[in-house]
């Protein structure tokens, strides 16, 4: 800050900047209530279907977004104006100050191009003298000014510096980088730079209180984009890999890491792949540059000649915490199935170069694997980001035009032609990859690669990250969505043992067919008519499935007691809110199935008894069979739903994209709490829990029977609840409980007999 242009500053354009904004800042928070209320709060209330439900709805939400980010940001803007233009006017006002008191003493400060000096006020001949008897009065004014100057210049530097940063953040849209004030971002832009230096020390050079403060430091600022961007950015894309690698490596020689803090790597990799995962998110040209770098080095020795794991292993152990940006995970995950398909000859045998051997570094801190295998954890990563998730699986892996693919199919059932069989990421990974072979600490086998497959398929077709459930904000499934859950579904009913080999897969996959409810239900009534379609409604995208691939589906999710409550949860509600929804008189003519409700309501029932009873065949074949599971394992994992439903299960009609049941409490008959289907849920919690708590077990044929009555109990329940709250005294005078009683039992029945004819392996005895 040079001090004629403190001096002299005009403030009247800062004056009118900072009004601008706080006015800005006003608008948009009302813009952004609008938005939040007028837009978002009213589509996801909105009955959407078809392409609107799948585009309008989810872009509608991204708007009311972008009028959230834009408020933040204009607020984060204001403040840092503020605080500086407050700071500028107090530094104008003390040069002002110093200045006068110096003229008093008859002295003058002249200020000139880079910088100033402070001299007598006597004229020329007289001035040396002057100066000598002053020099302590000139000294302490020239240092004061100085200070106001510097101080002036750092105020002007910081603010210049966080504003480019906040702007450089997001090329299109706006940043959601929040700070109250100009010296937080400050703060958090010099914290990173001091960090990141700290960092590209010598990994063996790293003291106990170095890693200390690192770890503290990337978990206070973890989920800050604007320091994670500048962390990465000074950091750089090599040396983030030799730090993880070179802290991780215990071989390496540092004692004292190894010794005092081996307890708190996990922390550490999960607040640096945390920070990354949010710097990742930012369009500034240097984090461009970066993941452009990144994936480069991505199949090269992160020592170059000198050897170490490649880059893809170390950075994917980083990406098993946080959201990092879809476009990076899309052309990472291109690059590193390249590497993939040359280490492994397109699949044809093993990854050596992935396997864990010896002494070799362990990468992964958190969980028992050795990160080794880079799939691993980039498939953690995606687990967290379903639209990448999604691209992902779909994209080909090996062409079945490509000569070196060792992949063939018979295409004539005679053993006569074999063709070759082209593979997408999804195929090659749930169906064919040799996955490395890792072991604990206590000998037992590691499927920690197959599992996060698993969430990240849960990520990939239901819309939502793994572990969640669906919201009002989940869109419906989309066309790549379902076109994956056809996939799935299609390789577990040509080998059931994908799944039931690999049982930790189960709680995922069961809450992805919990999902696709609808389209299950379309595909057992083996009737594709828009009737049908109307009786099972489905916003957005709907799966094209047949009859004997859902039930080879149920029965292999069946034989999981986690993925068994996963479904059938979700089917006791879904059954109950088809009631609800069917049974409304003011359901729209547009909407309302051409059949009669009653014969709307024995169709519902026998779906949803059909499901049931496939699911129980599952049970029943694992608690009888090699898997030997405990018949009460199943009803625990029933119960424990109960504290993660909270009432709300994502698989009402359009599979969490719009439909609410109806409040029981204050319709027509009044009187009841909550809604039809948290109450037949209820009950179903509290059965499984005294079932889970039963000291003598049953046989096999008595579980049936008993599942079918309880059953068929829950769906009367579900119908005489949708009938009360709609005021239904026709359907209430017909007994249409009854009817749905004897519907559920009848589907049930038929789903023995339907496993039986199409699949016809399984000779459980029911």
């Amino acid at each position: 800050m040079q001090l004629d242009t403190l001096l002299h500053a005009s403030f009247k354009l800062l004056d009118d900047a900072v009004t601008d904004w706080s006015t800005l800042v006003d608008r948009l928070e009302e813009l952004k209530k609008d938005a939040e209320d007028g837009l978002h709060q009213a589509a996801n209330k909105a009955n959407w279907a078809g392409v609107n439900a799948q585009v309008s709805k989810e872009f509608i939400g991204k708007t009311a977004g972008e009028f959230a980010d834009a408020h933040t940001q204009a607020k984060t803007i204001h403040s840092i104006l503020s605080d500086t233009w407050g700071e500028l006017k107090g530094y104008h006002r003390q040069l002002t100050e110093a200045i006068d008191r110096g003229r008093k003493k008859n002295l003058k400060v002249i200020g000139y191009e880079g910088g100033f000096t402070v001299t007598s006020d006597v004229p020329p001949e007289g001035r040396a003298k002057a100066d000598t008897d002053n020099q302590g009065d000139i000294t302490a004014l020239r240092d004061e000014v100085q200070g106001i100057l510097n101080k002036a210049t750092q105020s002007d530097d910081s603010a210049s510096t966080v504003l480019q940063a906040i702007a450089d953040q997001s090329r299109l849209g706006f940043s959601d980088a929040n700070y109250s004030d100009r010296d937080s971002a400050a703060a958090a832009v010099k914290a990173a730079k001091e960090l990141a230096k700290l960092a590209k020390k010598d990994p063996d050079d790293l003291t106990v209180k170095d890693f200390d403060r690192l770890n503290d430091g990337l978990k206070k600022y973890a989920n800050d984009d604007l320091f994670g961007e500048t962390f990465a950015t000074t950091l750089g894309p090599k040396k983030t890999l030799e730090f993880w690698t070179g802290v991780t490596d215990t071989n390496r020689g540092n004692y004292e890491l190894t010794h005092k803090r081996l307890d708190q790597f996990d922390d550490l990799q999960r607040n640096l792949g945390t920070t990354l995962a949010h710097a990742s998110q930012s369009d500034s040209l240097a984090m461009t540059d970066w993941k452009r770098q990144m994936i480069d080095i991505g199949d090269k020795p992160i020592y170059g000649t000198s050897g170490g794991p490649m880059g893809f292993q170390v950075m994917s152990n980083l990406m098993r915490t946080g959201d990092y940006d879809d476009q990076f995970l899309h052309d990472y995950g291109t690059k590193l199935m390249d590497t993939e398909r040359r280490l492994t000859g397109n699949g044809e045998h093993g990854n050596g170069v992935w396997q864990q051997i010896g002494s070799s570094p362990r990468l992964n801190r958190i969980g028992e694997d050795s990160g080794s295998d880079p799939l691993t954890g980039y498939l953690k990563g995606l687990s967290n980001s379903p639209a990448a998730a999604t691209d992902f699986f779909n994209q080909q892996y090996v062409s079945k035009d490509d000569p070196e693919n060792p992949f063939e199919w018979d295409s004539d059932d005679e053993d006569e032609y074999m063709a070759k069989k082209e593979l997408s990421n999804f195929q090659y990974l749930f169906e064919e990859r040799d996955w490395p072979q890792e072991t604990s600490s206590t000998g037992d086998d590691l499927h920690t690669g197959k599992n996060n497959l698993a969430l990240a398929l849960e990520a990939a077709t239901t819309g939502h990250p793994a572990g969640e459930l669906p919201t009002a904000d989940t869109p419906a499934h989309n066309e790549e969505q379902t076109r994956l859950f056809e996939s799935l579904v299609s390789s577990i009913s040509d080998d059931g043992g994908r799944l039931t080999d690999n049982g930790y897969m189960s709680d995922s996959i069961g809450q992805i067919t919990s999902e696709y409810l609808p389209d299950i239900n379309r595909a057992m009534t083996d009737d594709s008519d828009e009737d049908t379609n109307k009786l099972f409604p489905v916003s957005g995208s709907s799966a094209t499935l047949n009859h004997r691939d859902v039930t080879a589906l149920l029965i292999a999710v069946g034989q999981n007691p986690e993925g068994y409550a996963a479904v059938e949860v979700a089917n006791k509600s879904y059954m109950a809110n088809l009631m609800d929804y069917h049974m409304n008189p003011d359901l729209p003519a547009s909407d309302r199935y051409s059949k009669d409700t009653q014969f709307a309501v024995e169709q519902l029932a026998h779906g949803s008894g059909e499901v049931s009873g496939t699911l129980a065949i599952g049970r029943q074949e694992a608690v009888a069979g090699p898997a030997d599971e405990d018949d009460k394992a199943y009803d625990h994992s029933v119960a424990q739903w109960k504290n993660g439903v909270s009432g709300v299960i994502g698989t009402g009609i359009g599979v969490g994209a719009t439909f609410v049941a109806s409040p029981v409490a204050g319709a027509a008959a009044g009187g009841l709490a909550g809604t039809v289907s948290s109450m037949v849920l209820e009950e179903l919690f509290q059965n499984a829990e005294g079932h889970a708590k039963e000291n003598a077990g049953s046989t096999m044929g008595e579980n049936w029977e008993s599942g079918l009555e309880e059953n068929a109990a829950y769906t009367e329940r579900a119908a005489e609840l949708a009938a009360k709250a709609h005021g239904r005294t026709d359907l209430q005078d017909i007994s249409v409980d009854e009817k749905a009683r004897t519907a559920a039992q009848q589907g049930f029945r038929d789903a023995g007999t339907n496993t039986e004819y199409m699949t016809p392996h399984l000779k459980t005895d029911i």
